[in-house]
C-alpha cells in the first residue's frame, strides 16, 4: 500500500520556520516532522511514499536527493576522488515527488495524484501531525467495511484550561483537558473512488468531497484514544522537541 503525505502547502501559522522552509521540512528532535510520519508509516510495513509538493518545493527534493549519503556512514578519499560507503541507510523507502502547484488545495492536489494511486487502496495524510496510531488495523477497519473512505478521529489537546464556575466562583480548574468533541486526525484509508469526489485545483478535501462522502454513507471513522498531536504553531514544535529530545515521544514505534 502507499501512502499520500500533502507537503505542499504555505503553514503561515508557523511563519517563524515557514519562511525559510516548508512546514514538512520543520526539524522535530534534528529531523523534519516528514521524516517522522514516513517512519510511522513504515513501522506498520508502507514504504511506498507519493508526496505532492508546492512551496518550497526544491527543498524536499533536496533532502530525499541527499538522504542515501547524509544518513550513512561514508568515507572519502580526496587523493583518489572516490566515496565509500561504510554503513548504509537502513530505510527502504520508495518517494515518489509531484509538483502540484503552489496554490493548490488539499483535494486538488490529491487529485493530481490520481495515475500515482489507481492501482490500489492508499494511505493519506498530513505532513504537519504524528501520532501513535495502529495504522495496520485502521487498514483493517478500512477493508472490513468496503466503503471508499476511513478516517481517524482523535479528541485534540485543549489550548487553555478551562474553569467550572458556580455562582461566580471558581469550583474547578482542569489545566489543559482533552477538547471536547472528535475531530479529523487525518491518517486516511481511501479506495481510489475517491477521485470521483475531486473537481479540480480548487478543491479543499475537507469541504466538498468529505462532506459528499459523508452524505452518501461512505466515510468511516476509526476512533483513536491514544497520542495525535499536530504541528500548527511555533509552541507545538517546541512541544514536540522536547517530548523527542526527553525519549518521551509517543509516536517514535521504531527502534
Amino acid at each position: 500500500m502507499k501512502a499520500v503525505i500533502l507537503s505542499g502547502g504555505y503553514g503561515t501559522r508557523l511563519m517563524e520556520e515557514t519562511e525559510a522552509r516548508p512546514k514538512p521540512m520543520v526539524e522535530v528532535g534534528g529531523q523534519p516532522i516528514l521524516w517522522h510520519i514516513m517512519k510511522i508509516y513504515a513501522h506498520h510495513g508502507i514504504n511506498d511514499f507519493v508526496i505532492p509538493l508546492g512551496y518550497k518545493a526544491n527543498m524536499i527534493k533536496r533532502f530525499f536527493i541527499d538522504y542515501y549519503e547524509n544518513s550513512s556512514d561514508i568515507e572519502i578519499d580526496l587523493a583518489s576522488n572516490t566515496v565509500t560507503t561504510l554503513r548504509k541507510n537502513s530505510d527502504a523507502w520508495k518517494v515518489t515527488l509531484v509538483d502540484t502547484g503552489l496554490d493548490t488545495m488539499t483535494g486538488g492536489r490529491l487529485l493530481r495524484l490520481e495515475k500515482y494511486l489507481s492501482d490500489g487502496d492508499f494511505c493519506l495524510t498530513y505532513g504537519d501531525g504524528v501520532t501513535d496510531l495502529d495504522i495496520t488495523e485502521s487498514i483493517r477497519f478500512h477493508n472490513s467495511h468496503g466503503k471508499i473512505g476511513t478516517v481517524t478521529a482523535v479528541n485534540p489537546p485543549a489550548r487553555f484550561g478551562s474553569l467550572d464556575i458556580q455562582d461566580g466562583k471558581v469550583s474547578k480548574f482542569h489545566e489543559k483537558p482533552e477538547g471536547k468533541g472528535l475531530v479529523n486526525g487525518g491518517f486516511f484509508v481511501l479506495s481510489p473512488k475517491v477521485f470521483d469526489y475531486l473537481d479540480g485545483d480548487d478543491t479543499i478535501f475537507e469541504r466538498g468531497p468529505l462532506e459528499k462522502l459523508s452524505a452518501s454513507n461512505e466515510l468511516m471513522a476509526i476512533s483513536h484514544p491514544g497520542f495525535w498531536y499536530s504541528m500548527d504553531t511555533l509552541r507545538d514544535k517546541k512541544h514536540l522537541d522536547e517530548l523527542w529530545v526527553t525519549g518521551k515521544a509517543p509516536w517514535k514505534l521504531w527502534q
